[in-house]
């Protein structure tokens, strides 16, 4: 049986790798259209930063260990059709400028996300770039060395973004975000975004919120920024306003698409197209506490179903238990974490929820460094169920996160949590931790 799959980065690999491991005899073929496989491209702004100074690192497995494998790679190869009539793809070798065609027994897209670029004017100025792949952190890294590069200009405070920011500022650059919404990190509730907003600004971070980006000025080389509220100087403009899933190239194949763009599948990877499945940013995944197909693109969920999609490829039938969007990141001295459903996800579904927001210390005061963690939880009033949680401090706050999500991936309740055995020792945690203080201060 030959396998196919479009996209060689987290969703693709994964499936990949899977399919050799449980099925050796099975022929793999990995089309990319980038240069490099399976790399880690959360760790992208750590590597302009600096913190990481080889890009290698980001990478899990080479292509050689691939190949080694038993599995195919064909890198800078667009895929530019699917035919799933007669099982062909139409393939672009972008370094021969050929295009050729290929066949499946079964095919999977993990094709990923493609940024938004505003249609401003100026955008390919020289000193506009993009933080989406290795290849654009490689160019950004160098051309931020240069000692001209002062004023750095990020138009978006999503994730990216923000983080960006961070190297940014570590780099010792004079930084500003312009975000079009009415506050960055939205996918936190505006309890939290607000505190990061803080730290930022007291970084020394020019935060323009609900201003729009019309057009960015310069002829050889960026020189600045035009905005519904004013004009700012830029030696360089990083566009961070977002991604969508890139399946152009899937239109008109049959493939069922969200409104967004994004393939939907079931909880097996299947598309609406026999033996195509689909994994990762490209496609939707179903939450588990929402009990909904969503759009969460997240490398952790790709993964998952990457390697649930390689097993489907086979001929088998797991399930995926479903995503809680568990999320975090840091912002200068702080750090932050959500999972499960915020207020605006409560809402939409018409769930009656409550909500409870604590303060508490990471460990007790009669230990050295005590520093204040903020919780908020969600929860719906009638069962206790906990449904969400999200916070905010200098340390500890992940981890409590991650505490949090188990119990919302079990339907555990407050009463529940704020019972469970967590471990206790001043260096660490008081004898009521600041996750026991939030669950019980639910009635």
């Amino acid at each position: 049986m030959k396998i196919i799959i479009i996209g060689g980065v987290a969703a693709g690999m994964s499936a990949a790798s899977k399919v050799k491991r449980t099925s050796p005899e099975a022929e793999v073929v990995v089309y990319e259209k980038g240069s490099f496989l399976s790399y880690g491209a959360c760790g992208l702004p750590y590597y302009v930063s600096g913190a990481n100074d080889d890009y290698r690192n980001m990478i899990a497995r080479t292509r050689e260990q691939f190949e080694q494998a038993g599995i195919q790679t064909r890198l800078r190869h667009e895929v530019l059709k699917i035919v799933p009539e007669s099982k062909r793809i139409m393939v672009k070798d972008l370094d021969k400028n050929k295009v050729f065609l290929d066949h499946y027994d079964k095919l999977m897209i993990a094709t990923g996300t493609v940024p938004i670029v505003p249609p401003l004017p100026g955008k390919d100025v020289p000193g506009v770039h993009l933080l989406k792949t290795l290849e654009d952190g490689i160019a950004l890294k160098e051309k931020v060395a240069s000692p001209d590069v002062q004023d750095v200009v990020i138009v978006g405070g999503g994730y990216i973004g923000i983080e960006v920011a961070e190297a940014m500022v570590e780099l010792g650059k004079r930084v500003r975000v312009v975000e079009l919404g009415d506050r960055i990190l939205k996918t936190f509730d505006p309890e939290i975004t607000g505190i990061a907003s803080r730290e930022l600004a007291d970084k020394g971070v020019s935060l323009n919120i609900g201003e729009k980006v019309e057009a960015i000025d310069g002829t050889e080389r960026v020189t600045g920024i035009r905005t519904d509220k004013g004009s700012y100087p830029a030696d360089m403009v990083i566009l961070s306003a977002g991604v969508k899933p890139a399946t152009g190239f899937v239109k008109g194949t049959g493939i069922r698409l969200a409104r967004n763009g994004a393939i939907i599948i079931d909880r097996e990877m299947r598309t609406s197209v026999e033996d195509i499945y689909a994994a990762g940013d490209c496609a939707e995944v179903y939450s588990r506490v929402m009990e909904e197909n969503t759009y969460i693109p997240l490398g952790t969920t790709a993964n998952k179903c990457g390697r649930i999609a390689g097993l489907n490829l086979l001929g088998k039938h797991e399930k995926f238990i479903g995503t809680l969007g568990s999320a975090a990141i840091k912002v200068l001295g702080l750090e932050l974490g959500r999972t499960g459903m915020s207020e605006e996800d409560a809402q939409r579904l018409a769930i009656d929820y409550g909500t409870v927001w604590v303060s508490a210390a990471d460990h007790p005061k009669y230990y050295p460094d005590p520093t204040p963690i903020h919780l908020k939880l969600i929860y719906e009033k009638k069962s206790g169920v906990l449904l969400g949680a999200q916070g905010i401090g200098e340390k500890g706050v992940v981890l409590r996160i991650d505490i949090l999500a188990v119990a919302i991936h079990n339907r555990m309740t407050a009463a529940e949590m704020g019972m469970a055995d967590l471990c206790y020792a001043p260096p660490f945690a008081g004898v009521w931790d600041a996750v026991h203080i939030a669950c019980n201060a639910i009635k």
